[in-house]
């Protein structure tokens, strides 16, 4: 019987360099962060949505371009796994989205927010209660560690916004990789300059975010950031 790695030590998950030590580390302060968006006003759950998305969407796509390859090759069931959390990642990244074009006082916002605190708690649920133990299940410490390294250096130069369009697998995710990290990156400093505070420069800096998304959303666009996507994880109309 497979034990969540919720509920293993550093030393059992393969020490501190290991993935599944750095994927606890990220569940941790996710769930930190949600009971910290739970019952926050609207300035301070912008502050907060906006530190969640930096520590979801990097993570996520470090799983989808190193840990489900590894899944999908090692499990007899890999791919059927795998599809069913990045069908929970597409979801995020329609929510994620979807929010982000509602105003703080739209009747539609706290079901939409709702809803995505739930789909944030399912998806760590599946990974480490499932994905993750059958992965330590095959794979030693010294190898754990290896993909430590390279999803903790995929997670570091990722994209951190919602873009539903870009793949969900390789290539189109790694193509994509580069070009939205970059936009994504200089927005998330615009909006958090925002954030704490109003400023004569506040005006401009939201037209410069509103620019930087814009341009992000024109590049995933690009039928090669799709390349390798399941039909089940597309986005309709693309």
């Amino acid at each position: 019987m497979t034990r969540s790695i919720a509920d293993q030590t550093v030393a059992e998950l393969g020490g501190r360099l290991s993935v599944l030590t750095r994927q606890q580390k990220d569940h941790i302060e996710l769930d930190r962060l949600l009971r910290q968006l739970d019952g926050a006003e609207a300035t301070a759950q912008g502050q907060v949505l906006l530190r969640i998305y930096r520590l979801v969407f990097p993570h996520a796509f470090a799983e989808e371009s190193v840990l489900w390859p590894v899944m999908r090759r090692v499990l007899p069931d890999g791919h059927e796994l795998t599809l069913q959390v990045e069908q929970e990642h597409q979801e995020v990244n329609e929510l994620v989205t979807a929010l982000e074009t509602l105003h703080a006082d739209d009747p539609q916002r706290e079901a939409v927010l709702a809803r995505l605190v739930e789909v944030l708690r399912e998806d760590v649920r599946d990974e480490e209660d499932e994905l993750l133990p059958r992965l330590q299940q095959l794979l030693g410490p010294a190898r754990l560690r290896g993909l430590g390294l390279a999803w903790e250096v995929l997670r570091r130069t990722a994209p951190t916004r919602a873009h539903p369009v870009v793949a969900r697998r390789p290539p189109g995710n790694v193509i994509a990789a580069l070009p939205l990290s970059v936009l994504d990156r200089l927005r998330d400093v615009a909006d958090a300059a925002v954030l704490r505070g109003p400023g004569r420069g506040a005006p401009v800096l939201r037209s410069v975010s509103t620019g930087l998304g814009a341009l992000a959303h024109r590049i995933e666009g690009l039928p090669v950031m799709r390349r390798g996507e399941d039909p089940s994880t597309g986005r309709a109309g693309f």
